[in-house]
């Protein structure tokens, strides 16, 4: 080749014709140069970004281990990883060690503790974690201090290869001898890394410029140019296969940042033939729209599937802050509750990303939703714990007062208390499960061994009051006797018969008011047949009474005179002021005669009493005459 170029001794018409080709074929060259810039918008710079943006490709992690361990992993490979994975990693160790130190809390809460008091453990995976992410901050930090560096000498290399383009260009007498010369020049542009953004444009228009004014000055023949031409036509075609076996690559992102770096070789391979320029070119861009089609396609499908996850997400927050746990009043409520909250959890856990700048507070939501949640869970069992704690003080005071009485022989006094006390019992609430059949057994085991010994205590009490209810009965049916004949010398013999009715003891609870009814209705329809009044009965049953009572003795007697005494003079007292009032009613009022009867009433009343309590005292006061003579 260099043959051909150090041939001098071309003729003119050679030499003119070689000139025209040469400024022909630089025009194209600089036509399809721009259309090559046009078509490519992305740079080496532009494709690192990319790929560092891309969402990171990591094995599922269910564990903050398993998290710590991919950050260790990344620290020791000593690259920087890849920024959106550790991102991704802080989110999921974080929210792993979150759910762990609740879940700590629970079973703290669960296990008697109280939520104040909760002191978390040190986790000793956090000091890990931390520590392995500080080292990937500062191994990113050396690499891109690392980077800077080498694209700055990039840039000065570049700049410096322009230079001695530009230096060749500009000799035009030796241009073909420095063919060889340029080529490596552009062999080592080539291989050149990437430089800093801001100067890439302009640096490309520098080094396109100078390598057309080299071109021109070229006087190459046209076995030569077809021959570069040639050249870049196969590089070209290579591309293409490239980029049309990346059409079928399934990771769209690899596929994507693949064609990135065929379109930055394509812009440093030189032009073709003018004829084919059109065909390879639309060829490798009908490659690569397809990839950046797929690429389009792919994220717009992951945006609407965030979304979506957005979407499931927001309602998952909205049906735990709807909760109302004000209804929940029962610990099975709670639990049920609970259950469903714990089943939210775990479908959050199977919903994918939401977009990434509502990611977080999407979570913090539904974190603050939960955490309220269980926060007032907490406070609803401390409540219900300290009930039961009061309910637990107040039973065991009523076991102590049940086995107390246990062994009492007070039968009725007892009896009447431990009811009472089961009563109470039945009044207060719940207490501790590990404790209720405990303390159960022990209230119940102190009624039952008091009502077991009285019980045995009471056999030969009920046989009695049996024998009691058939002398009751016997008095009953002798009283009907006297009914039927209603003879004038009955009411002596009533009298009797009441006298031995009172002294008959106790019969059966259950058969007393059934007895008492039936002796009323006898007693009272004899009392009719004699015309006696209501007073005259009363003072009857009164007497009759009155003779149990001198049987205890002269004190009873003396206390039920001093008794009626005392009621005899209250009720005189309040005579004296109902007889006062209607002398002042009768005087000064207006309010017409109902007030001053109903007054009148009340007193002609009292005054019947009066009579009758006079009566009772006379009677008191002959039957202790009567005890005094015997005496």
């Amino acid at each position: 080749m260099m043959d051909s170029i150090d041939q001098t001794k071309l003729n003119e018409a050679e030499v003119e014709a070689t000139s025209v080709e040469a400024v022909e074929t630089n025009e194209n060259v600089e036509n399809v140069e721009q259309a090559e810039v046009t078509e490519v918008p992305e740079t080496t710079e532009n494709a690192e970004t990319a790929a560092e943006e891309q969402e990171p490709r990591i094995p599922l992690m269910k564990t903050k281990e398993e998290v710590l361990a991919r950050a260790q992993e990344i620290a020791a490979q000593g690259d920087g990883g890849n920024k959106p994975e550790l991102e991704l990693l802080k989110q999921l160790y974080y929210k792993y060690h979150r759910a762990d130190m609740l879940a700590a809390q629970q079973a703290f809460i669960e296990a008697g503790g109280e939520a104040e008091a909760y002191q978390p453990e040190l986790d000793p995976t956090e000091e890990a974690f931390k520590e392995a992410m500080q080292q990937i901050r500062q191994r990113r930090a050396e690499l891109q201090a690392e980077q800077e560096t080498l694209r700055s000498e990039n840039l000065k290399k570049k700049q410096a290869v322009i230079e001695k383009i530009k230096l060749l260009a500009t000799t035009p007498e030796e241009a073909g001898k420095s063919y060889d010369a340029f080529k490596e020049l552009q062999a080592e542009w080539r291989e050149i890394g990437p430089v800093s953004a801001e100067y890439v444009s302009e640096l490309w228009k520098n080094y396109q410029l100078y390598v057309e004014q080299f071109y021109d000055m070229l006087k190459l023949n046209i076995q030569f140019r077809e021959y570069d031409f040639r050249k870049n036509l196969e590089a070209k075609t290579l591309l293409c296969e490239q980029a049309e076996r990346l059409v079928e690559e399934k990771d769209v992102v690899k596929a994507i940042n693949r064609l990135q770096m065929l379109h930055q070789e394509w812009k440093e391979i030189g032009p073709v033939a003018k004829e084919l320029r059109d065909e390879i070119w639309n060829r490798f861009k009908e490659a690569s729209t397809v990839i950046r089609k797929r690429h389009q396609d792919f994220f717009e499908a992951r945006k609407a599937q965030e979304e979506e996850n957005l979407a499931r997400k927001t309602a998952l927050c909205e049906q735990i802050e709807a909760v109302e746990t004000a209804a929940l009043k029962t610990f099975a409520d709670w639990d049920a509750k609970t259950q469903e909250i714990i089943g939210m959890q775990a479908t959050w856990k199977t919903i994918g990303f939401a977009p990434q700048k509502v990611n977080n507070q999407i979570f913090e939501r539904f974190r603050t939703a939960c955490d309220k949640f269980f926060t007032q869970k907490a406070e609803y069992f401390k409540a219900v714990k300290e009930e039961l704690n009061q309910n637990l003080q107040k039973k065991r005071a009523l076991a102590e007062q049940a086995e107390a009485l246990a062994d009492s022989t007070e039968w009725k006094q007892t009896t009447d208390a431990l009811i009472e006390l089961q009563k109470q019992w039945k009044a207060i609430g719940a207490v501790p499960r590990k404790v209720s059949d405990e303390l159960w057994k022990r209230f119940t085991g102190a009624c039952d061994r008091f009502f077991e010994a009285k019980s045995q205590a009471t056999a030969g009490q009920r046989e009695e009051e049996r024998e009691n209810m058939e002398k009751k009965l016997n008095i009953i049916e002798r009283l009907k006797a006297l009914a039927a004949e209603a003879a004038e010398t009955t009411s002596q013999a009533v009298r009797d018969l009441q006298a031995e009715w009172n002294a008959v003891g106790f019969v059966p609870i259950r058969e007393k008011d059934k007895l008492y009814k039936q002796y009323r209705e006898v007693v009272d329809e004899l009392y009719k047949k004699l015309n006696l009044s209501q007073a005259e009965r009363r003072l009857n049953s009164f007497k009759t009474t009155l003779k149990v009572s001198a049987e205890a003795g002269a004190n009873t007697l003396s206390r039920e005179r001093d008794r009626l005494s005392r009621a005899y003079e209250i009720m005189k007292s309040e005579l004296q002021t109902y007889e006062n009032n209607i002398g002042f009613l009768s005087a000064s009022s207006k309010k017409g005669n109902s007030l001053v009867q109903e007054i009148q009433k009340k007193a002609d009343k009292l005054k019947d009493e009066l009579n009758l309590l006079r009566e009772k005292i006379k009677a008191v006061e002959k039957e202790m005459r009567a005890q005094s003579e015997e005496e």
